[in-house]
């Protein structure tokens, strides 16, 4: 039976890459010289230091940007409170959302289920496993999420015949 899965990842290599090369930058921009402006990483957890608030916005600026050329959709991004850390210097961290959580796959499969279109679709760990009887009917329902689902980026791996 044809089937396929919609999930939500981000390579971790081309993470480490984007932040890796959005430092490179802050080292070598005039406007950082001698500000404690730097990123740092722990796995798909990301930690913004700055001087100031405007150093900081500019610091994820230049980390949006990086992420744009790496095929990194920005909607998995989600931005922490500022917080202060000793003096002016504040710092922020950035989580990026892997996966599909509950909500999200219970309303994917909501919408697969109100489209009427004869597939069954099931929640399994961090993905909705989706199965029909033909091909044509599962890249519908590709096309029905893609253009139903636009406040979080999916992919649709595992297609098999």
């Amino acid at each position: 039976m044809p089937s396929f899965d919609v999930v939500s990842e981000v390579d971790k290599v081309e993470l480490r890459n984007a932040v890796e090369q959005a430092s490179k930058e802050i080292t070598g921009r005039f406007d950082f010289k001698g500000s404690d402006a730097r990123i740092e990483q722990a796995d798909y957890t990301l930690t913004m230091f700055a001087d100031d608030e405007f150093k900081l916005d500019q610091v994820y600026d230049i980390l949006v940007g990086k992420f744009a050329k790496r095929a990194i959709d920005v909607r998995c991004v989600e931005r922490k409170d500022i917080e202060k850390v000793s003096g002016n210097k504040v710092k922020q961290a950035i989580n990026v959302k892997t996966g599909l959580d509950t909500e999200l796959a219970k309303r994917v499969v909501k919408i697969i289920k109100d489209s009427k279109l004869k597939v069954t679709a099931a929640i399994q760990g961090e993905a909705v496993r989706v199965t029909g009887a033909k091909r044509d009917i599962l890249q519908e329902t590709i096309a029905l999420l893609k253009k139903q689902v636009t406040d979080f980026p999916l992919q649709y791996n595992n297609f098999r015949d």
